[in-house]
């Protein structure tokens, strides 16, 4: 496979995802951002109780 085929590949695939809009009715944004925060904030919150000694 040469590079310009799989360029040509990689753009017809691009141009197909225009037509179907690229995301999912399903899909909140805010609750994507929520969960993630969520979780981020979780995440700090067990790193800090690991680090008491600073």
């Amino acid at each position: 496979m040469s590079l310009h085929s799989a360029a040509a590949q990689l753009v017809t695939l691009a141009a197909e995802g225009e037509e179907h809009g690229g995301s999912h009715d399903s899909i909140s944004p805010l609750v994507t951002g929520g969960g993630a925060f969520i979780i981020l904030m979780l995440l700090l919150w067990i790193t800090t109780r690991f680090n008491r000694d600073r």
